[in-house]
């Protein structure tokens, strides 16, 4: 590893490649899939079997970004599903935490480098869509690139040939058939009877930290978003450039709020104390805790519902 590391991601990402291989056994050094374990969903690392199976902490790769948000864990999980090696990223690093673009899409950059063929990307995300409930899994088919669309796209800058061309398209971002697979997967389960539901969405990625307002919410719903969150897309855009197949759930893990907050001199809140004043705004309030909660609670259907799908794969 250099001690000043090279502006080119294609470099740094086979840097990092070679060391991470050289923590390998032979048959994991060449992954077929990419998992990415979004906030409270790291369980999914449990999928994977007990032998052969390497962790590797965030903080020991070279080149790559420090994840510092609960519920993260910030480990590579190398290891086999039934018969398919695979990778999960437990934990992501995020543009709010003050990483660059770059950096928050290199892991994926890596994951080209290393073989994947297909990243099946979580996350966790507020529902937009009233018919939403929380708890409910969303396989996207489509998003809005909030911060890309005003310039902090991860492929800005000189485009690095061996990824991929200089405009990729993303008309095709969510690939058709393993959405497909999702759905013959959910149904296979026998999970179209449960509690949760399986839907199809559109993703928002806004930049964080903060919660979305009640009158942001409004404005992305408008636009045709379902669901809105600080992450994946990024993952994404990179994936595609490097023509890597993408699946993406998200959990949905609170309800946004579309309506209006109550006026100051709407008579109904006249006399009201400042708790009961702070009742009226808390109303679909978000909040972490709430979407770790969410996250464990859902872990084994998507547990399950990723096994699956990996296992349909494995017969094609």
């Amino acid at each position: 590893m250099t001690s000043t590391p090279s502006p080119n991601a294609f470099v740094r990402a086979t840097e990092t490649t070679a060391y991470i291989r050289s923590k390998l056994p032979a048959s994991l050094q060449t992954p077929r899939v990419a998992i990415v374990c979004g906030s409270g969903l790291g369980g999914l690392a449990e999928t994977i079997e007990a032998e052969p199976r390497v962790e590797l902490a965030y903080g020991t790769i070279p080149n790559f970004p420090q994840s510092t948000v609960q519920g993260h864990a910030g480990k590579f999980v190398f290891g086999v599903i039934g018969t398919t090696p695979v990778a999960l990223l437990v934990g992501r690093a995020h543009f709010y935490e003050g990483h660059t673009m770059d950096l928050v899409s290199f892991a994926t950059r890596v994951c080209k480098v290393i073989g994947v063929g297909t990243i099946i990307v979580t996350n966790a995300a507020g529902g937009l869509n009233q018919t939403y409930a929380v708890g409910d899994i969303v396989c996207l088919n489509d998003h809005l690139n909030m911060p890309g669309l005003i310039g902090q796209n991860p492929l800005m800058g000189p485009n690095i040939e061996e990824f991929g061309v200089r405009f990729p398209p993303l008309s095709d971002a969510y690939d058709l058939d393993l959405r497909r697979r999702a759905h013959i997967a959910w149904k296979t389960l026998g999970l179209d009877r449960g509690k949760r539901q399986l839907h199809e969405g559109v993703y928002a990625f806004v930049a964080g930290p903060t919660y979305e307002t009640r009158a942001e919410c409004r404005m992305l719903h408008t636009l045709g978003a379902d669901l809105v969150g600080m992450s994946t897309v990024p993952e994404i855009v990179v994936a595609r450039h490097a023509g890597i197949r993408v699946l993406a759930f998200s959990l949905v893990t609170n309800s946004a709020v579309l309506e209006a907050g109550p006026r100051g001199d709407d008579p109904t809140i006249q006399g009201l104390t400042s708790a009961e004043l702070m009742e009226h705004l808390s109303k679909g309030k978000a909040n972490h805790e709430e979407v770790l909660e969410a996250g464990r609670d859902a872990a084994l259907d998507m547990q399950a519902l990723v096994k699956q799908i990996l296992s349909d794969l494995q017969e094609t």
